[in-house]
């Protein structure tokens, strides 16, 4: 039973967490790092994320190859988008759940992440229901980098 239960406490905190910090604006909550957007490159992979830098406290990741046109989407948090699709396959174990990662794909031009690209904006769903992510200056950089990068640059 706690196999279960302590990873989808875990879980259902970190999502509470991302919109605890959407809905204040504060990028210092009681000495917990912040949570936001991030890219990275793993050889010919980018990665662009939301959760806190350096740590494997995500809410959604997003990959892509160079001129792919669909990211592969993971987490516990998922654009708001009837277009995603369920991958066929199993993925990695998550480090949150230590379950499967759940893994789905949607195209860079679906209006969710067209979205993303144009506000800095990204309606997500949960478990816990709706919310939206919402990007920094600095941040739609490296969400414009992301999806340059994906082979879309006109998002």
């Amino acid at each position: 039973m706690f196999k279960i239960a302590i990873p989808a406490v875990a879980a259902l905190g970190l999502i509470a967490f991302a919109a605890q910090s959407q809905a204040t604006g504060s990028d210092v909550q009681n000495g917990v790092a912040p949570m936001g957007w991030h890219l990275s490159h793993e050889g010919s992979m980018a990665k662009l994320a939301y959760g806190v830098e350096n740590s494997d406290q995500l809410a959604l990741m997003m990959t892509c190859e160079p001129g792919t046109t669909q990211a592969v989407v993971y987490g516990d948090v998922r654009p708001a988008s009837p277009r995603q699709t369920k991958a066929s396959f199993s993925t990695a174990i998550d480090p949150l759940s230590g379950g499967l990662a759940e893994e789905s794909r949607l195209s860079v031009r679906d209006p969710a992440l067209r979205q993303l690209a144009r506000s800095g904006k990204l309606r997500v769903e949960a478990d816990a229901g709706q919310f939206e992510l919402s990007a920094t200056r600095a941040e739609r950089r490296l969400i414009d980098d992301f999806f340059a990068y994906c082979g879309s640059d006109r998002v």
